[in-house]
């Protein structure tokens, strides 16, 4: 799938061509819904299209919505108001989407014109230079927030019976930190860049060269050593840490500064031994056995996994797992 920067320099293509764009934005899902919230799709009056809001039938059905929306005058369309799709995914629901999963969401359907290109470039800048703000879908329109105060990656109310605000965070909505940058690190940011996380690492070996190799990860930071490490993670809501050092004695230090803060996710590589073995030492050494039980360890997914890559897929699994749940 295209990522976020893609969907809206084609929007901002078409734009600039003084052509209307439909977005496609799911506001809101449960159950097994095919699309999640914040998923989004862009089709151009030409009927091209980029991006995805969960794919099958239901897709190719919003899609085609868009393409005759398109085709007729804003006047007799509608104007430029968003519309909102109830969508359930089932055969006798009250709003049927066509298929059968069982779940249902909402999709916002906006009519992006010239007069949008302002926003549509503020939004494509912030993406560039990953600085914070926030888009907002509204009926009274689409605007930036410069300063939004939402914890959220996504927002969606309904105001009144017939109004709606969406709000959307721009640019990476979950961040994973790599502690160590060796060979794991490297094929584990190469996937969590495609999956669309901001990804960091921190390593106290300036002439690595897996390092020098990464041209995945947004951000690399050489620390003097990992004895200074909670000055640099501060942990949060929609963070995620995976500590892989060179060994047993790094990760113990790693460990023992950061365990306790929150983590959507907190992962150690290492063998069952031992990680039991250091376990023990810390709850021996008075940290908290509640603290110590939410570190996934041993880490990923049981594939019986042994390369590089194929670790880096368990570990970005179980990830999912987490963030997905």
């Amino acid at each position: 799938m295209p990522n976020e920067l893609e969907i809206w320099q084609f929007i901002a293509s078409r734009l600039e061509k003084r052509k209307a764009v439909m977005l496609l934005v799911v506001g809101e899902s449960s159950g097994s819904s095919p699309g999640r919230a914040g998923y989004k799709m862009a089709v151009g009056s030409d009927g091209e299209l980029v991006g995805s809001i969960g794919g099958g039938l239901m897709e190719v059905n919003l899609v085609e919505q868009s393409r005759a929306i398109l085709s007729e005058p804003p006047a007799v369309a509608g104007g430029l108001s968003p519309i909102l799709i109830e969508q359930e995914h089932r055969k006798k629901a009250e709003h049927p989407s066509g298929m059968i999963c069982s779940g249902r969401q909402t999709v916002i359907l906006k009519q992006l014109d010239p007069n949008d290109l302002d926003p549509v470039r503020n939004i494509i800048n912030r993406l560039e230079q990953r600085s914070s703000a926030a888009f907002e879908i509204s009926n009274s329109g689409f605007r930036i927030i410069e300063n939004t105060k939402e914890t959220s990656p996504f927002h969606f109310s309904m105001t009144s019976d017939d109004e709606f605000v969406y709000r959307e965070k721009i640019g990476h909505k979950h961040e994973l930190i790599i502690v160590g940058g060796g060979h794991c690190a490297l094929a584990l940011s190469e996937i969590a860049a495609k999956l669309d996380f901001r990804v960091s690492i921190f390593d106290d070996r300036p002439e690595l060269n897996t390092i020098e190799k990464n041209g995945f990860a947004d951000e690399i930071t050489i620390i003097d050593s990992y004895e200074n490490i909670s000055e640099h993670i501060a942990g949060g809501e929609d963070t995620y840490i995976v500590v892989m050092t060179l060994g047993y004695k790094f990760d113990d230090v790693v460990i023992r500064q950061l365990v306790g803060r929150e983590f959507e996710y907190f992962g150690v590589l290492g063998s069952r031994a031992k990680m039991k073995t250091l376990l023990i030492a810390l709850e021996k050494d008075g940290f908290p056995a509640d603290a110590l039980s939410k570190i996934h360890t041993p880490i990923g997914l049981p594939i019986n996994s042994h390369t590089p890559e194929e670790i880096a897929v368990s570990i970005a699994a179980e990830i999912i797992q987490v963030k997905n749940a």
